[in-house]
């Protein structure tokens, strides 16, 4: 069995029973948590087993019913006491209708709910640690964080994300399992996405032709470190590029106008654009150059970076959190300081001066890189892997998780 493989299924159960796990979470919207949660019932119900999701719903429901999950509507993202407590007898009734041996976690405020429903069912309870949380003072929402380091297993989406379990919650290190984040390679392939779509979005965006274009995408809020990009831009000093900034701004319309104002502060109103929500992200990847995460807060993962890599584009990302190990430093892009213009508008720079032999060289290790440890059916495998552990009775040792570095295998 290779690493990534899950347990066999009849390993798990004396009678053979068909392992059911229940994921809960607030809403089936948008986002990392609610797509990762679809993956994850995917690879249970083709493994085998019986995936349940409880959450508010939403229009991602429809992907989840698809896979062959079962999903139960409850009030799961309201932080109301009094629903959070009507919500583990709910639970409760959950657990027992389907038979769920594991109550898996995936935001504070559904876990404090299915941890008591789980134990008054008997079921497993696990948690994945998302990000790291606001903390407000070691008071009261340190004690409700804490909830997400209270599983039999704790899934930490990096090295960083572990890290900070530890040493702010105190987690011990043999119950954190890392499983970073993955990929949808049939989705983010170059060669799946046709000219067509690309010239479309090139159109709508009003992209001319001949500039190296320089992408940096996230919601329009200010920890993503938009205003950063922008100062670099201005000490750069160049007009021959283009930059999309892409991303709602969820109502933060003042700060929507700030960027504008300082776009045209520094004369960057032909060189910035920003181009709101994209609902094709490879095309829009395969209409940039180099794709910049600017975070001025550490990100617990940073998904775009890798969806970047695996488009075969380079990239620029803050010195912290999660960029720290799914970039590799000066071979599939460049990390600088955190709030430092000087330094972006460097590795800019640095990478505006590359010849195509040495970006095509960049876009092939970042794809190998993460094909090697970034994709969906990696994270899936070591989830079912942890489920199989639980399941089966026999901790395991908790390991470090060696990334796999393609010119070194």
């Amino acid at each position: 069995m290779s690493e990534t493989d899950p347990a066999p299924i009849d390993a798990l159960s004396a009678d053979a029973r068909q392992p059911v796990v229940l994921q809960v979470l607030p809403a089936l919207v948008t986002g990392g948590v609610e797509r990762g949660t679809i993956e994850v019932a995917q690879a249970l119900c083709e493994a085998g087993w019986k995936a349940v999701v409880a959450s508010e719903g939403g229009p991602m429901v429809r992907e989840l019913i698809r896979a062959g999950a079962v999903h139960v509507e409850l009030p799961m993202a309201s932080k109301n006491p009094l629903v959070m407590r009507a919500n583990i007898k709910k639970l409760e009734a959950v657990i027992r209708e389907h038979g769920v041996d594991i109550v898996h976690a995936r935001s504070r405020a559904p876990a404090w709910s299915a941890m008591a429903a789980a134990q008054r069912t008997g079921a497993h309870f696990m948690t994945t640690f998302h990000g790291t949380y606001n903390l407000g003072g070691f008071g009261f929402k340190h004690w409700y964080n804490s909830v997400m380091v209270k599983g039999e297993r704790v899934i930490a989406i990096s090295e960083f994300i572990a890290e900070h379990a530890r040493r702010i919650y105190g987690l011990a290190a043999e119950r954190i399992r890392v499983i970073h984040r993955g990929v949808d390679l049939a989705k983010f392939d170059p060669n799946r996405v046709s000219q067509e779509r690309i010239i479309q979005l090139a159109n709508r965006w009003r992209l001319p032709d001949g500039f190296p274009v320089i992408m940096l995408p996230g919601r329009l809020t200010r920890w993503k470190g938009q205003r950063v990009l922008i100062e670099a831009l201005a000490i750069l000093g160049r007009h021959d590029v283009r930059c999309l900034l892409v991303g709602s701004d969820q109502g933060r319309t003042g700060y929507r106008q700030e960027l504008v104002d300082l776009i045209k502060r520094r004369n960057l109103t032909h060189v910035v654009h920003i181009v709101d929500e994209c609902n094709d992200m490879p095309a829009a990847y395969m209409l940039t150059d180099v794709v910049v995460s600017a975070s001025t807060d550490p990100e617990a993962f940073g998904r775009v970076v890798v969806e970047a890599q695996a488009m075969g584009r380079p990239v620029i990302a803050t010195d912290h959190g999660g960029p720290r190990e799914n970039v590799l430093a000066g071979r599939t892009g460049w990390l600088v300081a955190p709030d430092d213009p000087h330094s972006l508008a460097e590795a800019i720079g640095r990478f505006l001066d590359l010849s195509a032999e040495e970006r095509g060289r960049m876009a092939e290790l970042g794809q190998a890189f993460v094909r090697a440890n970034f994709t969906k059916e990696t994270m899936c495998a070591k989830t079912l892997q942890v489920y199989a552990e639980i399941l089966s009775g026999v901790p395991a040792v908790a390991q470090q998780e060696w990334l796999i570095d393609p010119e070194q295998a």
